[in-house]
């Protein structure tokens, strides 16, 4: 049996029915649902062919060319996904709705699978994430210098049972030059906004969210703009971090990295750094003095924070200083001071 299915009354079932879609592996990769599984009724190749034939000849040459080329492939198509959903209770998924996914779904229904079928496809999922940037939430910005911690401050207060979207960790980078660690591999701007929006609607919008001071653009992904005002908006803990703990940190954090990989880093914010202090950055990189880069460069950085925070309202912000490097007792502090301060939500409540 096949049945038509909102996006967003599919995304609130506890079934837990396995989610097919069945565009190109390109478009899949390009952006996707969380937690689809790809099974592709065209080739990245063969789509091109269908969609020239659809346009240069008409939609019913194109249909029979779709079944000459998938003719072969149908029996895979139902093993795979058996293999997906054994139960045979699965969802279905295009571009539009249309007639990909509908082919796909009649071959299930025909085997005996219970389908669904979502409307509008991926195009209206997209909508739906949208709207998830445009909901309202009780936001509260963990600031602080470059190497203050605040991603592992973040990771306690979330052990701690609080609510917490970590963006670096969305974003696959640490939000400065040498963010990417040389390791990670950042998602496609559409893929970020889709695992984002997936981590929002599991939050209690009547309860706080930590989230990370972050500039606009992670790397090269950018935060969504509604989300970003409510950032900007929001009242924000800046946590002070003795410098000589800030660079302890940093050293054991980025020191072992690869050096061609911290030069090419270095020369990237050199018209930012300057001329002398990107020499002098290098040379310590070279010598593997490592302590010694990490301050040269944090120089531009604390100056680079400093900036942001008068930006913000000042009304809004509430420094704290933390002592020592154990990050639970600075996120149980975090969560103590909270509870002193009048927030300017309350006050207006």
């Amino acid at each position: 049996m096949v049945k038509p299915v909102l996006i967003s009354d599919f995304l609130q079932l506890n079934e837990g029915i396995a989610l097919i879609d069945v565009r190109t592996p390109a478009e899949f990769e390009h952006g996707h649902i969380p937690g689809a599984f790809n099974l592709p009724l065209f080739s990245n190749e063969e789509r091109v062919k269908v969609g020239t034939t659809y346009k240069q000849v008409g939609r019913e040459e194109a249909i029979l060319l779709g079944f000459d080329l998938t003719g072969a492939k149908w029996s895979g198509f139902i093993k795979e996904a058996l293999l997906i959903a054994p139960d045979k209770k699965i969802a279905v998924h295009c571009w539009r709705g249309g007639m990909r996914s509908g082919a796909m779904a009649w071959a299930l229904d025909l085997y005996g699978f219970e389908v669904y079928v979502i409307e509008g496809g991926y195009k209206k999922y997209r909508g739906w994430v949208h709207q998830q940037f445009e909901n309202q939430y009780r936001l509260r910005i963990l600031g602080g210098m470059t190497g203050s911690g605040k991603t592992r401050i973040l990771q306690q207060l979330k052990t701690m049972g609080q609510q917490v979207i970590d963006l670096e960790d969305l974003t696959q980078h640490q939000g400065s030059s040498y963010g990417t660690m040389n390791k990670m591999i950042q998602p496609s701007q559409e893929q970020f906004e889709n695992n984002l929006a997936n981590q929002l609607k599991e939050l209690d919008t009547k309860r706080e969210t930590w989230v990370e001071d972050e500039s606009l653009t992670i790397g090269k992904r950018f935060i969504p703009n509604p989300f970003w005002h409510q950032m900007r908006e929001a009242v924000m803990i800046n946590i002070k971090v003795d410098l000589q703990i800030r660079v302890a940190s940093l050293t054991a954090e980025y020191g072992g990295l690869d050096k061609d990989f911290l030069i090419q880093c270095t020369e990237r914010i050199r018209k930012r750094l300057g001329p002398g202090q990107t020499k002098d950055a290098i040379a310590a990189i070279q010598e593997n003095r490592m302590e010694d880069f990490i301050r040269i460069v944090l120089v531009y950085y604390d100056k680079t924070y400093r900036t942001g925070l008068t930006k913000r309202k000042p009304d809004r912000v509430f420094s704290l200083d933390v002592t020592g490097a154990d990050h639970a007792i600075h996120a149980s502090q975090i969560l103590a001071f909270t509870q002193t301060i009048l927030m300017p939500q309350q006050a207006q409540s």
